[in-house]
């Protein structure tokens, strides 16, 4: 009998082990099937994310408040786009650093995407910085974003003829809520006057959002934070906010603020107090599982950032 129970026992262990081999091959497989998938923002990683859903594995390089003009790639962000089914990135020189790696990339058979390719030339702001070149921040605008949508839709589709339809039906849902992100901003900035209508933050992110919402912008450095702000941006642009009586100013989640609370010293010394109305994530989305984690939540989070400092 003791041999006999001791037997079950054996067997009952035999075929737990089994089951649990299975389960460890079954999730092996589960994740073999994505196509993975590369992302140098957190913005390009939302995207992908948003249209891509079950069928793609996503690992983005920059993490938030990682400043992309700077960001140069480490050996590991280098192991994992040579590891990559395809590859995400901006474009227009935002991955400043990194454009020679993925120009090296795009000659192997690693597939790589600018996701503003498709979004026509007289749409883009011309850099007043480079000579030749464009403002890469497209996302501001919600409705050129939406065209980066189409741009990774059809790219997913191209790797993945199979799950067309999935693809289709998430970037529609997504443009649907694209669509209404876009009024929700035109809606909140009804509530400043048009003459207050003046954003000045750290570096010149802003330029998609002051066109399509009607904002003047003025950044202390320019479209690329590469190069610092001089005393003269700085003097500049102090005198301009005492002449406007700008209410508020804003500091950037990836540029340091050291910059914007040198500005708020100069404007002071000058008679006038501008306050710093908060944080606008400019280059890179919040943290994740907050609000302002995901493309809308930062939207969302700007906008309303700005709007409640100027009305109160």
């Amino acid at each position: 009998m003791k041999r006999y129970v001791g037997f079950l026992t054996a067997l009952s262990l035999f075929m737990l082990i089994l089951t649990g081999c299975n389960n460890v091959n079954q999730n092996t497989e589960e994740y073999s099937n994505k196509y993975k998938v590369v992302a140098t923002t957190t913005m390009i990683a939302d995207l992908v994310n948003t249209i891509g859903g079950e069928h793609v594995e996503v690992q983005g390089l920059m993490g938030p408040g990682i400043d992309p003009h700077l960001y140069k790639a480490s050996a590991g962000d280098v192991t994992k786009m040579q590891n990559a089914n395809i590859i995400f990135y901006n474009g227009i020189h935002l991955e400043g650093k990194m454009g020679d790696l993925l120009e090296d990339l795009e000659k192997t058979n690693i597939k790589t995407v600018a996701v503003a390719k498709d979004i026509d030339i007289s749409d883009l702001i011309q850099s007043e910085d480079f000579e030749g070149n464009y403002d890469p921040h497209i996302w501001f605008d919600v409705s050129l974003w939406m065209k980066a949508v189409e741009t990774v839709k059809e790219s997913l589709i191209e790797l993945d003829n199979e799950h067309k339809d999935y693809y289709e039906e998430n970037a529609k849902n997504y443009i649907e809520r694209l669509k209404n992100l876009d009024q929700y901003v035109v809606n909140e900035i009804e509530k400043i006057p048009e003459e207050s209508r003046i954003l000045v933050t750290a570096h010149d992110a802003f330029s998609y959002f002051g066109r399509a919402y009607k904002f003047e912008v003025k950044g202390l450095q320019g479209i690329s934070t590469a190069s610092e702000a001089g005393t003269s941006n700085v003097k500049e642009l102090a005198d301009f906010i005492v002449e406007k009586k700008i209410p508020a100013i804003f500091i950037e989640s990836s540029v340091p603020r050291k910059n914007i609370e040198a500005l708020q010293e100069a404007v002071k010394a000058r008679g006038f107090n501008v306050e710093i109305g908060g944080e606008l994530f400019s280059d890179s989305l919040g943290e994740p599982n907050t609000e302002a984690g995901t493309y809308e939540g930062t939207i969302k989070h700007n906008i309303d950032t700005i709007v409640n400092s100027f009305i109160e």
